[in-house]
């Protein structure tokens, strides 16, 4: 580490101070960004993926950044991927909200299918990048710079599903109508005033700027204090960062997601958790050019390749999930999801 690390118990209490920060900002950040997709009219996956996924990333992407910078190479790595499969596990606990019908089912949506496949091809990098850890472009390995072209294609296919699509979910029962005409008439929502109705859009994005910065900060400080917790507890670093500062940091994809499904607005909940994930791909390129002392992969150690294959076995079976949409409440994804994540978590402490 670049500096000393926090002692034990201020570490611990702002990991706590900055999880009620950080679930305060969150419901805030749904119903603006809700606002907004309705407003511009990107329609609530792409809405979710965009606007959401983006700022609900950020207290994850500033703590990535902060181990990186302070030298802690399983501890920058450790957070993407465990952002990824916690926040997968989220749609777990959502399906408990929504009642009615399998999550997944209901919210069907292409352009969610798609984003998840595109997370499985930009996963698949780092796994390369751990097989050849002898190619360097400077300090970094070159693949990372494929992480973001991979990104930026997916978003060209993504267009282009939307404005020219070739399949359609078929509609049952229980599939979910979102609102996205903004007259508040959609399933579970209906009736229910904009919050924001009287705020200019020019001033929306003004506010979710500001809620964004609050959350980088807050993102900042879970950082210093995750690697605060590693030095007093000696625990691996890419553990907890897989699982204590990742929980923190998910936080709002975790309200989001729930405040979206009450409100009846399935499509936009998933989105913001797959569009999140997305994002949380790239911060893996951003920690491998922040991590001076050479290529990441090289140095985060076993521990985080075991992390990463958990995680790109959850991702597929959530895509698996939007492809079938199972009709029970709880789907075998919502089954599986938690049960992958836990086994992943337990095969790190069996191999020590």
């Amino acid at each position: 580490m670049t500096g000393s690390p926090w002692p034990a118990l201020p570490s611990w209490l702002a990991l706590v101070g900055m999880a009620v920060v950080i679930v305060v900002v969150g419901v805030r950040l749904t119903k603006i960004a809700d606002t907004l997709s309705e407003r511009t009219g990107l329609g609530d996956a792409v809405g979710g993926a965009l606007l959401l996924g983006a700022l609900t990333s950020l207290p994850g992407n500033v703590t990535v950044l902060t181990g990186a910078l302070e030298g802690d190479a399983g501890f920058a790595l450790g957070n993407p991927i465990g952002g990824i499969a916690l926040q997968t596990v989220w749609l777990a606990i959502a399906d408990l909200v929504y009642r009615r019908a399998n999550l997944e089912h209901a919210a069907a949506s292409l352009e969610n299918v798609l984003q998840s496949v595109i997370l499985v091809a930009m996963l698949a990098i780092p796994v390369i990048g751990y097989a050849t850890p002898g190619l360097e472009l400077g300090w970094f390995h070159p693949l990372s710079l494929l992480i973001p072209l991979l990104y930026a294609y997916g978003l060209r296919l993504l267009r282009k599903m939307r404005e020219e699509p070739m399949w359609q979910p078929t509609r049952t029962d229980q599939t979910a109508d979102d609102d996205t005409n903004g007259d508040g008439d959609g399933e579970d929502g209906g009736g229910e005033e904009d919050p924001y109705g009287r705020v200019s859009t020019r001033g929306l994005w003004g506010r979710l700027a500001a809620f964004g910065l609050v959350v980088g900060v807050a993102g900042w400080v879970v950082g210093q204090a995750g690697l605060g917790v590693v030095a007093a507890t000696g625990l691996d670093s890419g553990l907890v960062g897989f699982t204590l500062t990742t929980a923190i940091s998910s936080l709002p994809e975790l309200v989001v997601l729930i405040t979206a499904v009450r409100l009846g607005q399935l499509t936009l909940g998933v989105g913001n958790i797959v569009g999140g994930n997305v994002y949380d791909v790239l911060m893996i390129t951003v920690a491998d050019l922040a991590y001076l002392q050479g290529p990441l992969y090289r140095d985060a150690g076993p521990t985080s390749l075991v992390l990463l294959g958990g995680t790109l076995l959850m991702t597929a079976v959530l895509a698996a999930g939007l492809i079938l949409r199972d009709r029970k409440w709880i789907g075998f994804e919502g089954v599986s999801i938690p049960l992958v994540y836990a086994g992943t978590v337990a095969l790190v402490f069996a191999s020590g």
